[in-house]
């Protein structure tokens, strides 16, 4: 592979590559912006590995470290210096965690493939490995995410749940250090690092509904970009597009963001159905509202809204109210 530089706007590889690829520096995002550059080159085989450069860009969301990101703004803190640069033509595609993109894209910018989506479960990560149910009463649990607190909470409201910031390493840092006695990360994170932490237990969408669009990676570009598009067609998975965008309706029916948690999940069963689980909690754990629905695949987005739609009227207008 050619050699590498990270920073704010800095290129990886060649002054004038064919396609140059916007991403985030930390090395799950890199992981990411290699695979999709690794599936271009498997698609389009004329082209050189050289003729596609990874150029980092520093979101707000990297630079914000000392609190939840529920209190900075949300999702769009991942997005929007790398989107920046997509309109103002200084790369020509965005890969990014689809669990950050906030639901509506900039004008003039689409998402343009989904590559096949990862495992979408959580992990549970503990100094003493154990089971959720199994943590000490009363022990103290990390994570930034609002979505997870909630349903942890909503569970097991002994535990205390503080905020823990941080890329993969540093969370497991910090854990080792004994900051916390658990932590959870998304497994499908480890599984593109290739690391598998010692005693993790996964846990499944029964226990904890993953987060929206959790384990799929997203590809964005200029909307008419054509050259871009044929470029980035044989890599969009349908299956993945389906699921996301279904799990995505329900998002945007709850006007999500960072501040609410909110978790989907859909599921095709190879026969043309779709299984679609929604779920909302409070904060604070104190109420937490899960739904399901069943159809064909085809209708995803319609069971997308109509569960979101579900969602908010049974949690009530109070919720909205407080945000």
């Amino acid at each position: 592979m050619t050699s590498q530089q990270q920073g704010n706007g800095r290129r990886v590889t060649p002054e004038s590559p064919v396609l140059t690829i916007g991403t985030r520096g930390s090395p799950l995002a890199l992981a990411q912006a290699y695979e999709t550059r690794e599936r271009l080159l498997a698609a389009h085989p004329g082209l050189q590995e050289s003729a596609i450069a990874i150029r980092v860009i520093k979101t707000t969301g990297d630079r914000i470290q000392d609190r939840a990101l529920a209190e900075a703004g949300g999702k769009g803190l991942f997005t929007k210096e790398i989107e920046d640069a997509l309109l103002d033509g200084s790369i020509d595609m965005a890969v990014h965690s689809m669990k950050d993109m906030p639901t509506q894209l900039p004008d003039g910018l689409a998402m343009a493939a989904y590559l096949p989506r990862e495992d979408v479960r959580d992990v549970l990560l503990a100094v003493r490995p154990t089971a959720l149910g199994e943590l000490p009463q009363g022990a103290m649990v990390g994570t930034a995410s609002l979505r997870r607190k909630a349903f942890l909470l909503a569970r097991r409201p002994d535990l205390q749940v503080v905020t823990f910031r941080g890329n993969v390493q540093t969370r497991l840092r910090k854990l080792e250090e004994g900051v916390v006695a658990a932590t959870f990360l998304a497994l499908a994170g480890l599984h593109r690092l290739k690391i598998a932490p010692p005693g993790m237990r996964v846990l499944e969408p029964e226990d904890m509904l993953p987060a929206v669009a959790q384990g799929a990676i997203g590809i964005e570009c200029r909307a008419g970009d054509a050259r871009t598009e044929g470029y980035l067609a044989p890599l969009d998975d349908a299956a993945t597009r389906r699921r996301v965008e279904a799990e995505r309706a329900l998002l945007a029916v709850l006007d999500g963001s960072c501040r609410t948690p909110i978790a989907a999940l859909a599921e095709l069963d190879g026969k043309g159905g779709m299984r679609l689980r929604g779920a909302i909690a409070r904060p604070d754990g104190s109420e937490l509202i899960e739904i399901e629905r069943r159809g064909a695949a085809g209708d995803g987005v319609a069971m997308g809204r109509d569960a979101g739609a579900e969602l908010r009227q049974r949690i009530g207008p109070d919720f909205f109210e407080e945000k």
